[in-house]
């Protein structure tokens, strides 16, 4: 595929969205000018959950600013406490809810208490509150609702293959399992990770196969 084409594709699949250096700022500030009138505030740790939220509740025929659901990149884990400050504990006229990785789960949890929103003392309490979190990221939770196959399917459609062959050659990742290559060639990239949050997420919807933290929060908000 003509190195065109596949520029093509990744706007196609980013649309709507920011990217770039500053994306991460601009996607807060975006979000911070919905959440007025907002019923629900999901909070997430970066653009790739955003998106990926996003579609899977545009697969599902979900209009989020019609349910006035704001969902919120907020630049990183250790921002939650902030947040989670900034709109209050459960009962003030928000309610909040929020996905992260299993890395940043403790910092999550933390951040409830301190907040006043909650005191989660396991991933169920967490969950009672309507926080998720994905084993062990967002990548992990697609590669394996999709598979190791599906993946690859997918970088071809995309004209990624080769890059991701070249990838698997290099002698670092030559010997590594084929989910492990597939983390580190999404994670290549913040253009690549945010364009295959939305691409492997409604592969996903197609399968019926979306990841729990994903499907179980949508279904609370």
């Amino acid at each position: 595929m003509a190195t065109t084409d596949r520029r093509e594709l990744a706007r196609r699949a980013l649309d709507g969205y920011v990217s770039g250096p500053t994306a991460p700022i601009q996607a807060t500030a975006e979000a911070l000018t919905k959440v007025a009138d907002a019923r629900t505030v999901v909070l997430v740790e970066g653009i790739s959950d955003q998106i990926a939220l996003e579609t899977a509740a545009l697969c599902r025929a979900r209009n989020l600013a019609a349910e006035r659901v704001v969902i919120v990149p907020i630049g990183g884990a250790h921002a939650i406490g902030r947040f989670l400050t900034r709109f209050g504990p459960l009962g003030s006229r928000v309610r909040l809810a929020g996905l992260c990785d299993l890395g940043e789960e403790e910092i999550f949890r933390r951040g409830l208490v301190a907040a006043e929103v909650g005191a989660p003392g396991t991933r169920t309490g967490m969950e009672e509150l309507g926080f998720y979190v994905c084993v062990s990221d967002l990548e992990d939770e697609l590669i394996r609702a999709v598979g190791s196959s599906g993946v690859e399917a997918l970088f071809d459609s995309q004209g990624d293959l080769g890059s991701f062959r070249s990838l698997q050659s290099q002698p670092a990742w030559r010997d590594r399992k084929p989910e492990a290559q597939l983390r580190r060639f999404l994670g290549s990239g913040s253009r690549r990770k945010l364009r295959y949050a939305r691409l492997l997420v409604e592969a996903a919807v197609g399968r019926d196969t979306l990841p729990r933290p994903l499907d179980a929060l949508l279904g609370t908000v």
